[in-house]
């Protein structure tokens, strides 16, 4: 791949865009099969919506398990949905209110069998329904309402109190563009590789994958539900050390540039998620600091990236950490 193809690639990816999944992968599981929801895997919505008082949108819950606490709105996406719709869908059903979402702020995982997205939204108008009172309570919610977070209030869990303080730092000063999923498909749970080094003097290189077509790496996370060390960052770890010695070198994962999710076709298995996910490579040496660390092999090499207005770009989400964080 020569530079300018490398430097459309990243900027669709720096733009939050999707990008076709390779039909083989850089770095796989021996054992890989296709992720299919409620099977295999599940994805778990969950919404919150800031009024102009900057109260949040609550509801009570009707399950056995936890009838009368209070939790954001949230519940499994179902068979054929895409990401976004799930939201809308879980969000009217609780909470009685139709919504706009407005990017994704978290992503959460206990290994890649269960994730959850979490979205900052805006309730709409007049016209996007009515706040669910106490005569409406159904299956999916007793009632909702908006809550100051300083009135005591009986929580279904203490988990969503950081997760309420993202939304409400991102709104008054959000510190990644806007980052909702796109729709294309993918059969695994995947993570395209944005492995970067950059200098002292902000010399930056990006790793490509040059077998084939050349890409920007691909790998996949392992969904055995024996292997006890399977999530996200492991499979990037997985594809680091596949082409660059370790321990001679420190990997950090700093999230999400985007994301993208189909789940709509009823004859191609596209229940998996690919994250496009930007990583830092440094020398444990410190003093090695000038060029980026030797690869083995030739499956993969380091291109320098020199087109201004991209290099800067992408200098400024590593420096700032302007990406959806990865909770594992």
């Amino acid at each position: 791949m020569d530079a300018g193809q490398l430097e459309t690639e990243l900027q669709a990816v720096l733009d939050g865009h999707g990008l076709p999944v390779p039909d083989t992968y850089d770095a796989a599981p021996e054992s890989l099969e296709p992720v299919v929801l409620r099977k295999n895997v599940c994805y778990i919505v969950l919404g919150i919506l800031l009024n102009e008082q900057g109260e949040v949108l609550m509801i009570q819950e009707a399950k056995r398990a936890c009838y009368g606490k209070w939790y954001l709105p949230a519940g499994r996406m179902e068979l054929g949905e895409t990401i976004l719709e799930a939201l809308k869908r879980e969000v009217k059903e609780e909470t009685g209110l139709e919504c706009e979402p407005g990017t994704l702020l978290v992503v959460e995982e206990r290994g890649p069998c269960w994730i959850r997205f979490t979205f900052l939204a805006e309730p709409k108008g007049a016209l996007g329904g009515f706040l669910k009172a106490a005569q409406d309570a159904d299956a999916e919610s007793l009632q909702a309402k908006w809550w100051d977070r300083e009135s005591p209030l009986p929580l279904r869990g203490k988990d969503i109190l950081p997760l309420i303080d993202v939304a409400v730092r991102y709104r008054a000063n959000p510190w990644h563009p806007i980052t909702l999923p796109k729709e294309m498909p993918c059969s695994v749970i995947s993570q395209r590789v944005v492995a970067t080094f950059v200098n002292s003097s902000k010399d930056l290189w990006v790793l490509q994958n040059t077998v084939g077509k050349p890409h920007l790496p691909v790998t996949v996370c392992n969904m055995s539900p024996t292997e006890l060390r399977s999530s996200i960052k492991v499979a990037i770890y997985r594809l680091i050390k596949q082409c660059i010695l370790l321990p001679q070198v420190q990997l950090k994962t700093h999230g999400i540039l985007g994301l993208q999710h189909l789940g709509k076709d009823p004859v191609v298995k596209c229940d998996g998620v690919c994250f496009n996910v930007l990583v830092t490579v440094t020398h444990a040496n410190q003093r090695l600091c000038d060029t980026p660390p030797e690869l083995h092999g030739e499956d993969f090499q380091w291109l320098r990236v020199e087109e201004g207005t991209l290099k800067s770009a992408l200098l400024q989400r590593l420096s700032t950490f302007a990406v959806v964080p990865i909770y594992s």
